[in-house]
C-alpha cells in the first residue's frame, strides 16, 4: 500500500463567490505535482442560500442544479461545475471525497405544530416540562426540485427534536412526542443523547 497524503481542500470561510469547483478544476494538476493524492471535497448539498458552508442542508438532492433558497449554486458552484471538478482530478490522479452530512436538515420551508416535551440542557434524557404544543421550523417542500430525483417532502414526523420553538419564541431542546419516538439508541450518550 502507498503512502498517500490526503488534504482538506476547503474551510469555513472559503470564498462564496461560487468559484470553488472551477478553482479545483484549474489547480488539479499542481495538486498533484505538489503531491496530493486525494481531496476531501465540501459538502455539495444546498443549503440555506449560496454562502452556506455546507452543514446547514435544506435539500439532499440538490448539488446545485434547482434555483431554491435564492439561488441555484451552491457556495461552491454548480452541480456540473462538480462533476467536471471530480473529472479533472480523477484524470490528473488524484481520488476525491465527499463530506456528505446526513444528519444535519435546515432551511425549512414552512413551520409545523406537534406535540413536544422540554429536554435538560446537559441530560436530553430529563424531560424538565410536561407535553407542549410546539411550532417548529419542520416543513420542506422543494419546489424549485419540483419532486426530480425524490418525490419526498420533510415534515415533523421524520425528525426526534429540535432546538427553538417558535410558537414561544425558546431556544431549548425539546424531544418530538409520537408513536416510536424517542432518541436513537446508537448515538452518543454525551448529555444524556447527543
Amino acid at each position: 500500500m502507498a503512502n498517500e497524503i490526503m488534504m482538506q481542500s476547503f474551510e469555513w470561510d472559503t470564498d462564496g463567490s461560487g468559484d470553488f469547483y472551477k478553482k479545483l478544476s484549474r489547480d488539479a494538476k499542481d495538486l498533484k505535482k505538489a503531491g496530493i493524492d486525494a481531496l476531501w471535497l465540501p459538502p455539495a448539498c444546498k443549503g440555506g442560500g449560496d454562502n452556506d458552508v455546507g452543514y446547514g442542508i435544506y435539500d439532499l438532492w440538490d448539488l446545485g442544479e434547482f434555483d431554491q433558497k435564492g439561488t441555484i449554486r451552491t457556495k461552491y458552484g454548480t452541480k456540473d461545475e462538480l462533476i467536471k471538478a471530480i473529472a479533472d482530478l480523477h484524470e490528473a490522479g488524484i481520488k476525491s471525497y465527499a463530506d456528505i452530512v446526513l444528519n444535519h436538515k435546515g432551511n425549512a420551508d414552512f413551520k409545523e405544530s406537534f406535540k413536544a416535551v422540554m429536554v435538560d440542557q446537559n441530560n436530553r434524557e430529563e424531560d424538565v416540562s410536561g407535553e407542549l404544543e410546539i411550532e417548529g421550523w419542520t416543513g420542506f417542500d422543494f419546489k424549485g426540485r419540483n419532486g426530480k430525483y425524490s418525490d419526498m417532502t420533510w415534515h415533523y414526523y421524520h425528525f426526534t427534536g429540535i432546538d427553538y420553538d417558535a410558537k414561544s419564541e425558546t431556544s431549548a431542546i425539546y424531544r418530538i412526542l409520537g408513536d416510536g419516538k424517542y432518541w436513537d439508541e446508537d448515538v452518543s450518550n454525551e448529555k444524556g443523547n447527543f
